[in-house]
This record gives structure tokens, sequence and C-alpha cells, in this order.
């Protein structure tokens, strides 16, 4: 149960979504577009020295900043693997499994799997 400071709260907020839906200028629907230009979306302009020096965004703390772009000697081995995309379940089960290595074989299993199981659910699901 709400107490009375907010409850008050949530009637003035909610008043406040009913006068702004109620506007001369369309309602919600003005709204949303609120922030955007005629063109699309605005975005900022970042210099390229900025952009070449430092990963902008990935900043996460409150008074930090954000971090600088390292040499690849400098990250760990493990992180340039992420960059490598796996066979999607198609290209895999064009191959034979017995070229296969162990991981895409693994792999192959897994999506398959996945596969059978989404489309016994929809089966299931239009009965």
């Amino acid at each position: 149960m709400l107490g009375m400071a907010a409850r008050a709260r949530a009637l003035q907020g909610s008043a406040r979504l009913r006068a702004a839906g109620s506007s001369a200028k369309g309602g919600t629907a003005a709204k949303s577009k609120k922030g955007r230009s005629a063109e699309g979306p605005v975005v900022p302009v970042v210099a390229k020295e900025l952009r070449e020096k430092a990963v902008l965004g990935a900043n996460i703390k409150k008074d930090g900043s954000d971090p600088p772009i390292l040499a690849d000697s400098e990250y760990p081995e493990w992180l340039s693997g992420l960059l490598n995309k796996k066979p999607p379940l198609s290209e895999l089960q064009r191959k034979k499994p017995e070229s296969m290595v162990d991981d895409e074989l693994i792999r192959l299993l897994k999506l398959d799997n996945r596969r059978r199981i989404k489309e016994n659910n929809s089966l299931k699901a239009k009965k």
C-alpha cells in the first residue's frame, strides 16, 4: 500500500501525463518525436583524433574517462578470438561430419538440437 506522499506523487505524475497527451501539438505522437530533427536522429560529431585515442562510450564510472585504445599486443589473446564468427547451422550441415573439428561437431549438434526443440514447440503451440 502506498504512503500518502508516494500516492500524491503518483497522482501528480499521471495528471501530468494526461495533460501532455492532450496537448495541441498532437499528444503522445509529438512526444515520441521529441529530440529528433526532420532529417533523422541527431548524431554527435566527434573529432577523428579523439576517436583514435579512446574507446568512446565505454566509460562506466561516474567520474571516470573513456579507456584509451592500446596496441594489439597489450590485449589478452582470447580477446581476438571473440571476433571470429562461428559458422551457422546451414553451413555446418553442408560439411561431412568426418571432416569436422570437434568444436564444429559439437556446435552442429547443439544448433540442430535447438532447431528441433523450436520446431516441436511450434507444432505443439498450433494444436
